[in-house]
């Protein structure tokens, strides 16, 4: 599925536009880690089971770990500052409307330092996908794995069925889709 992406394709991202000045981003956007989490607890390996808590979300509605029961669940930790999040957040965007009332959830967490950075991400690229703000307490529950973008995806049964550390692309989103 995920795939790393190379200078080269770094350099596309800042030409096209998506993220103007690596270094400006950088210094308005702190770095968070790509060591994993903060807390130092592990997301669930493949085939082990996630316990689910409910999340506030970034509109002020709540993820209810109960919407998650008999369904496939995307979990995805981004950031505002991050170019192949500027990459795959549409297309996450794109999977969640087309399958969100096929059988599909999804949680996304905004690893940003600040909680207004998320808001603003949010609004001025108009998604809608549900998305929270990783607290330390939330990272204790749902801690991101290596890598930014991270994707996780939990099946029916609330098993693990993958964790995708980078960047994925196009067709490893719509391979998601399948699952459904």
């Amino acid at each position: 599925m995920g795939r790393i992406a190379t200078g080269t394709a770094i350099s596309s991202i800042i030409t096209t536009g998506l993220l103007p000045n690596t270094a400006n981003a950088q210094m308005q956007f702190p770095m968070m880690p790509f060591g994993g989490s903060r807390s130092g607890a592990e997301f669930p390996a493949a085939g082990q089971k996630l316990n689910l808590i409910d999340v506030p979300l970034l509109n002020g509605k709540t993820f209810l770990a109960k919407q998650a029961k008999d369904q496939i669940l995307v979990i995805y930790w981004w950031a505002s500052w991050c170019p192949f999040c500027a990459v795959q957040s549409p297309l996450m965007e794109k999977l969640w409307l087309a399958n969100r009332n096929k059988g599909l959830q999804m949680l996304t967490f905004s690893t940003d330092s600040r909680k207004e950075a998320a808001v603003a991400y949010i609004q001025k690229k108009s998604f809608t996908f549900p998305a929270a703000f990783m607290t330390p307490e939330m990272e204790l529950k749902y801690p991101k794995p290596r890598g930014l973008p991270s994707t996780a995806i939990v099946g029916r049964d609330g098993k693990v069925i993958k964790i995708e550390a980078g960047m994925m692309n196009e067709f490893d989103v719509e391979d998601i889709a399948k699952l459904i």
